[in-house]
């Protein structure tokens, strides 16, 4: 791996850590999922770089912090998968860190659109 796919790379990891929490309860708004499904629904969004791992302790942090319900459901392809769903408190941690996240990436585009108009 090249030194700038490096940097790219650990740049994106960076940016997933500050991002993830939301991610995560933005796939589980749209219907309930376990592990491996958030992940590959993560992936297919576009956040490639997402590690299994980082995903099932987001998941597992938010369940304890009480945005998410969890149930268990039998599987005939191996063993019982431990689904998780929004509820109330994640539906409203969803909200305001959308709404945090819409402000940021607004305040960086304006950065970014401003950069590209001195160097012009």
């Amino acid at each position: 791996m090249r030194s700038t796919d490096r940097e790219a790379l650990m740049d994106t990891t960076q940016l997933l850590k500050g991002v993830l929490d939301l991610a995560v309860l933005a796939v589980l708004d749209d219907e309930d999922g376990y592990g491996y499904d958030v992940v590959r629904r993560l992936r297919a969004a576009g956040l490639d770089d997402v590690a299994d791992a980082s995903v099932y302790g987001t998941l597992r942090r938010l369940f304890a912090a009480g945005h998410l319900t969890s149930y268990v459901v039998p599987s005939v392809e191996g063993p019982h998968r431990k689904y998780y769903g929004l509820n109330a408190s994640g539906r409203a941690e969803l909200e305001g860190s959308a709404k945090t996240w819409s402000g940021f990436a607004d305040t960086m585009a304006a950065l970014l659109a401003a950069r590209k108009e001195v160097a012009a």
